[in-house]
């Protein structure tokens, strides 16, 4: 049954387990070690292009594969099951990078990737469980819930791996090498710990009970239908590919935020504290940000965090010091939950119910090949400049096209578009 209290806080506990990678891995320790002690002795512009290029692989590898496991994970009833086995993927490749020793950055960059494929391909089959679990009435609510727990309980392993690496001797480490190699595996543990709630009490959505062979099999025509479809589905068509360009400025700002701030000279602490006041503003943003959805409208919500970004964007290609790093990174804090909370939820109106799996696939495919992009050029830019300034401004032409077109979405002419879809099925 839908809107079941175990459920939902079951499934938004998903977010608080695998969220400690996004915060402690992603968006902090590694970029950091990556630069700092894999790649000791290079400079700073070749650690961010190769940085960028793993990062691009990472994404190529899974948007070729989302919506494929979707349409698998609907045609066998196999979305908890595949949770499961990339989850614990990502949860052990993470631990791993706990002993990748000095100079070692083709390893780390292998785990890292290996990781990131989990993370991803999990968070493909997560999202889909979304429509089966909460009501129209509540998947606003819901999604934002999933966001604001990740937030406060990435933040809160976050806090306390900050606290190892800064007084590393409190807690027997021998410095902040080994309190940074802990964090990782303290990471992969966290992870696994906080799926057990979501393999406990969420329930697989009914559907076909084929075998995994047949399922592979029908998975593959699946998706060739659902791209067929897409071109019925005009308004869901839109809204892909509009989340497609205004998500890939999200999500490299999300991955590259710290190696920034390295670039510019910013000391390591500097950089967890504002990663830190990131993630505790998120949290009550991401439930606000559902609240304000609902009043102003879903869609309207989301271009007013289009136009943020944009801002925030502007305002980091000027940023000279540590004080305006702080203020960006409250100004991250306010939208990131709420446009990604909100994109999920929003996305939910415009597709079938009984292939959310597949459909979210693509969902996930374009969000993946759009940070193929982001990074990317950012890591060309910078190579080419010698400056992450330009980088980071030109996220703007990507915001203002996502913008555009979303503005262009109808949800009417969607749910019309649904109804003779599922007529023709």
């Amino acid at each position: 049954m839908k809107d079941s209290k175990k459920e939902i806080i079951s499934w938004a506990l998903y977010d608080w387990a695998n969220s400690a990678f996004a915060t402690t891995v992603m968006a902090a320790f590694f970029p950091i070690f990556f630069s700092q002690y894999w790649s000791y002795g290079g400079n700073s512009a070749t650690s961010t292009f190769f940085l960028g290029l793993g990062n691009s692989i990472e994404s190529f590898i899974v948007a070729v594969s989302a919506p494929v496991l979707g349409a698998i994970a609907d045609r066998g009833s196999y979305r908890k099951k595949l949770l499961i086995l990339f989850a614990f993927l990502g949860a052990v490749m993470t631990s791993a990078l706990c002993w990748v020793a000095m100079g070692m950055w083709q390893l780390a960059m292998v785990f890292y990737i290996a990781a990131n494929i989990g993370f991803a391909g999990a968070n493909t089959l997560y999202d889909s469980l979304l429509p089966s679990v909460a009501s129209e009435r509540k998947v606003d609510f819901v999604s934002s819930l999933g966001y604001s727990l990740g937030y406060i309980g990435g933040g809160l392993l976050f806090l306390l791996n900050v606290i190892m690496y800064l007084f590393p001797g409190v807690f027997g480490l021998a410095d902040e090498i080994a309190a940074v190699k802990i964090s990782f595996l303290m990471v992969g543990i966290w992870w696994i710990v906080f799926t057990f709630p979501l393999i406990l009490f969420v329930k697989e959505p009914e559907g076909e009970k084929l075998s995994l062979k047949t399922a592979i099999r029908d998975g593959f025509g699946a998706v060739r239908k659902t791209l067929s479809s897409l071109r019925n589905l005009r308004n869901t068509a839109l809204f892909l590919v509009a989340y497609w360009c205004y998500i890939d400025g999200v999500d490299t700002i999300i991955r590259m935020a710290t190696d920034y701030g390295t670039a510019l000279g910013f000391s390591s602490s500097s950089l967890i504290v504002a990663l830190l006041i990131t993630q505790f503003v998120a949290f009550p943003s991401a439930l606000f940000y559902s609240f304000f959805g609902h009043k102003i409208g879903i869609k309207r919500a989301l271009l007013v965090a289009i136009i943020g970004y944009v801002v925030i964007a502007c305002f980091g290609f000027f940023m000279t010091n540590e004080t305006q790093f702080y203020i960006l990174a409250v100004c991250i804090g306010l939208f990131q939950g709420g446009i990604q909370a909100l994109s999920r939820s929003y996305y939910t109106r415009l597709i079938p119910e009984e292939q959310a799996s597949q459909f979210y696939g693509f969902f996930n495919m374009l969000g993946k090949f759009a940070a193929i992009i982001g990074p990317l050029l950012l890591g060309i830019v910078t190579l080419i400049t010698g400056e992450q300034r330009y980088g980071i401004l030109s996220l703007i032409l990507l915001f203002a096209v996502g913008g555009v077109l979303l503005h262009k979405v109808d949800e009417q002419g969607a749910e019309s578009d649904l109804k003779a879809f599922r007529s023709a099925e």
